[in-house]
């Protein structure tokens, strides 16, 4: 803890040394905030260079007391660490790189700012290199730009197999992991479970008794709407129900809109899921000028759990995606392969199980 003056440690001025006031030394170092360096904190510390730098590299050995007075002289002089000198001793970086896809998708952006927020948290500096078209060129040009930022290894939001193909030739030599659909058995990857969530949300239309569930489709070249189908049609079948042709579309709530046109008019139709809320989203609109009543003659299910979701008229039922914890799994199969501890094989794949949020889009198909 710092006094309110911001000059000496609570409980007392800093040592005395050679005769001068150390509160003097502090007025005097802290006329300069942020161009501090490390011998200006062991002075005011009244402490070794050699201390001061165990203490910022957390060694085991340093006296409580020693460490707090440390600790308070870096506060006080504004003390930032330097990330270049340290790469020279050790050799590392300390610093990650992010390949992004340049989307105003919930997905995407969502699995950015989650790893951005894990890497961060692990003491990393992050580089994130942005794509907009999802090619091999903008991958090479993208994992070349984060290589001359001396990243340490490599995380990329590949939502398509061509990227995470792209991705093995041009990170070889380097950590690298891949989140998202696009995976290569290649590259150690952290993935929702798709299917899963598709069955989670199928079998509970069925289980409240609809005799079948429309699907509304991602976009075909993604491998997670891929997923989405194959998870929907095992649990229609599973439970032997009839598997109704898939209904295309996109990620888009206008898609959801001119598809949702359609099934509202199929009488037969009382339960659709759609591979994303957004895509509900639009198939809600066209329901309700069709005058079919979202739950009470149909039950719409999305897939994504956005913010925004809890919000829709009515509240929509859908498949939540844990970004935040795909985040932390991503960066614990990255570090597994910069820091692997003893003869413990290098981690390749983590599949997350996602959940069902229940609101207020689905119900019981209406009797008779």
């Amino acid at each position: 803890m710092i006094e309110n003056n911001g000059r000496a440690p609570v409980g007392g001025a800093w040592p005395a040394r050679s005769g001068t006031s150390r509160t003097s030394r502090a007025d005097r170092l802290v006329r300069r905030p942020g161009r501090s360096i490390m011998r200006d904190v062991a002075e005011l510390a009244g402490v070794s260079a050699q201390t001061v730098s165990r203490v910022i590299n957390e060694h085991p050995y340093v006296a409580d007391g020693t460490r707090q007075r440390v600790l308070a002289a870096m506060r006080v002089l504004d003390y930032q660490r330097n990330p270049a000198a340290r790469a020279l001793v050790t050799r590392r970086s300390g610093t990650l790189g992010i390949v992004g896809y340049e989307s105003p998708l919930y997905g995407p952006t969502s699995m950015l700012y989650a790893i951005e927020g894990a890497a961060r948290a692990a003491g990393y500096f992050v580089s994130v290199a942005s794509v907009r078209h999802l090619d091999r060129r903008s991958v090479l040009e993208a994992v070349d730009w984060l290589r001359r930022q001396s990243v340490e290894g490599i995380i990329a939001i590949a939502p398509k197999a061509s990227m995470a193909s792209a991705l093995t030739q041009a990170s070889a030599g380097m950590a690298c992991v891949t989140v998202g659909g696009g995976c290569s058995d290649a590259i150690p990857s952290a993935q929702i479970d798709n299917a899963a969530g598709a069955r989670l949300a199928t079998r509970h239309l069925l289980d409240l008794g609809h005799a079948t569930v429309h699907h509304v489709a991602g976009p075909t070249d993604w491998p997670e709407a891929g997923e989405r189908i194959h998870g929907w049609r095992d649990a229609l079948r599973a439970a032997g129900a009839p598997t109704p042709p898939v209904v295309p579309g996109d990620w888009s709530a206008g898609a959801g809109y001119e598809q949702g046109k359609g099934l509202a008019r199929d009488r037969s139709v009382t339960a659709v899921f759609c591979a994303s809320d957004q895509l509900a989203l639009g198939v809600l609109r066209a329901l309700h000028e069709a005058g079919r009543r979202v739950p009470d003659d149909v039950s719409v299910v999305g897939f994504d759990s956005t913010p925004d979701g809890g919000y829709f008229l009515p509240p929509l039922t859908s498949v939540r995606q844990d970004f935040v914890e795909l985040g932390r799994s991503s960066l614990a199969l990255l570090l597994s392969q910069l820091d692997p501890v003893g003869e413990a094989p290098v981690l390749r794949r983590t599949l997350l199980l996602p959940e069902l949020v229940l609101r207020s889009s689905t119900a019981p198909p209406p009797s008779g």
